[in-house]
């Protein structure tokens, strides 16, 4: 019998470059620098949205939502996190919670946790309590350090 409850970890990494919005957590964040990547390109999301997938042995982003598809072009990463809720709903499994992690040096983002939240929350529809959004920088060390790129973790909780 499958257990009632399954925990899953996410990991992205995205380059930052100029002339790209800087989106974390589904929140647009003034910044001179954002994520390169094929959607708009949010880490944070992209680690939740493996996290979830992961606990629910569904793979990762990149299998369902590929980078060689032209639907995904510069797509919404809050519309990816949506379509990664159904699957789960369609598989019976609900969202327990979500710690994540953010590792950057700039901007500090301790201003957009709440939004943040805030946004997460109403997408896999759980109270906000239930999300946990922390950040931290790498204390100048490699390539977040030289804020060439940005790294976010994520752990799901899903239950039955």
């Amino acid at each position: 019998m499958a257990p009632n409850f399954r925990v899953g970890l996410g990991f992205d990494v995205h380059q930052l470059v100029k002339g790209r919005e800087l989106w974390l957590g589904g929140v647009r964040i003034e910044h001179e620098f954002g994520c390169d990547g094929h959607s708009d390109a949010d880490v944070l999301l992209h680690a939740i949205c493996d996290a979830l997938l992961g606990a629910g042995g569904m793979r990762d982003i990149g299998f369902h939502f590929p980078n060689t598809e032209d639907a995904y072009k510069n797509i919404d990463s809050k519309i990816l996190l949506e379509k990664v809720v159904k699957l789960l709903v369609e598989k019976a499994w609900k969202v327990g919670n979500i710690d994540a992690t953010l590792a950057m040096e700039r901007p500090k983002i301790n201003a957009h946790v709440p939004m943040m939240i805030s946004t997460i929350s109403k997408i896999l529809q759980v109270e906000e309590s239930c999300i946990s959004i922390k950040a931290t920088t790498n204390e100048k060390l490699g390539y977040v350090g030289k804020e060439e790129g940005v790294n976010a973790w994520a752990v799901a909780l899903i239950y039955k």
